[in-house]
């Protein structure tokens, strides 16, 4: 299809269920073409049914997803059966922070396609996110965001040494990878790495984007 002059080819996946429950024959077929869809897309929009909640099966395909590296939109469907109060979206949104905390970046929006509600938006979200998935920051930019970080929180020591940035570079978008040069790769602990990618989501928010950071010493 084209929208807002914009070519899109959207695919429609079968329902994936747990490893441990695909049965042979068409149904092993269908999970194939899922996960197939899933690599060939650049964005993937995780639906999600409000009277439900959030299964096992959606952790399940949300991992896929991001083991893919993809962009993702969270749509949750049925908002129009959910008995609701003011702090009902509220709510259901730190339920999902919770549960599928890999998809933090990842915007939600709350959907019924038996009412039309925010269906409207799906689209024009997903197209916003894919541009978000574009984003190249200048040399400059990037380094600045490391000053900055090493600045506000040191990394702490190992060993009595510590893990330290030089400079970076990104390499690549579609998603965007950041290569950046360590005194010791080893030294980087999974939290640190976790406190720089929210520093660099302050500096530009690569709205429902994975980014991606490569370490490596300097030569």
């Amino acid at each position: 299809m084209t929208y807002q002059n914009v070519p899109i080819t959207l695919i429609d996946t079968a329902g994936i269920r747990r490893r441990g429950r695909i049965e042979p024959g068409v149904e092993k077929y269908s999970v194939l073409r899922a996960l197939r869809a899933i690599e060939r897309a650049d964005v993937s929009l995780l639906l999600l049914d409000a009277t439900a909640g959030i299964t096992s099966q959606d952790a399940h395909i949300a991992g896929f997803i991001q083991e893919a590296g993809k962009s993702t939109v969270i749509l949750v469907n049925k908002w129009d059966a959910i008995v609701k109060d003011t702090n009902t979206m509220q709510d259901f949104t730190r339920q999902i922070r919770q549960e599928l905390k890999f998809l933090d970046f990842a915007p939600i929006l709350f959907i019924s396609a038996k009412t039309g509600q925010r269906v409207d938006q799906v689209l024009p979200l997903a197209l916003q996110v894919q541009e978000e998935r574009l984003v190249r920051l200048p040399t400059s930019r990037i380094n600045a965001i490391l000053q900055q970080a090493q600045e506000r929180h040191p990394a702490p020591s190992h060993g009595g040494r510590q893990f330290k940035f030089y400079y970076g570079t990104q390499v690549r978008n579609d998603p965007p990878t950041f290569i950046l040069y360590v005194n010791d790769p080893h030294l980087a602990h999974f939290t640190y790495m976790r406190f720089l990618e929210n520093r660099f989501r302050e500096a530009h928010q690569f709205l429902g984007t994975p980014i991606h950071f490569v370490l490596r010493p300097r030569r």
